[in-house]
């Protein structure tokens, strides 16, 4: 039995796929947040994404620009990193996974735990991003695991339907 999925690839239907994908789940994370906030409100008076970019050299100033919608004061940086992350994850689970299947094994839960351990204990702990790995809370622990996994889980529902809507026109229009 091949690992590989026989059917052929439709590149452009899975880029697509994964982008819509990925924005709703970029919008999940964020509202998962919301109700299970990962970090204290002084570690994220400067957020991951915002201190990333300051250790690549940007400014302060660039990296907390934000915008005010309806009185409040929203991090436009910080959400352009969080849904350039999101929609390049989308992507890439949903062409790989097109191909190789086990990566979707149970809706993508594995595949999103990984992406957790990969950044958030490992690659950002070891770059200083975040504390290390030990040092950061247990809440923050369960908010980023399960935020990821309801993240992953959304990348897969979305992206597989409109995936299967945009081969399926495909295929009509043949």
């Amino acid at each position: 039995m091949s690992l590989l999925k026989k059917h052929p690839l439709n590149l452009p239907a899975a880029i697509i796929a994964g982008g819509a994908a990925g924005i709703v789940s970029g919008l999940v994370k964020l509202g998962w947040e919301n109700i299970l906030p990962p970090r204290t409100e002084e570690r994220d008076a400067t957020n991951p994404p915002q201190t990333l970019l300051e250790q690549f050299g940007i400014p302060a100033k660039v990296t907390h620009a934000t915008y005010t919608y309806s009185g409040h004061k929203l991090p436009w940086v910080s959400y352009i990193i969080h849904f350039g992350f999101s929609t390049t994850f989308a992507v890439l689970y949903q062409i790989v996974g097109e191909k190789l299947p086990i990566v979707k094994k149970d809706a993508g839960t594995w595949f999103g735990l990984t992406i957790w351990i990969a950044f958030h204990v490992g690659l950002m702990p070891a770059m200083g991003t975040v504390p290390a790995a030990k040092d950061q809370p247990t809440e923050e622990h369960v908010s980023e695991a399960l935020g990821h996994i309801a993240w992953m889980v959304t990348n897969d529902l979305v992206g597989a339907e409109v995936y299967r809507r945009l081969v399926q026109e495909s295929e009509r229009r043949k």
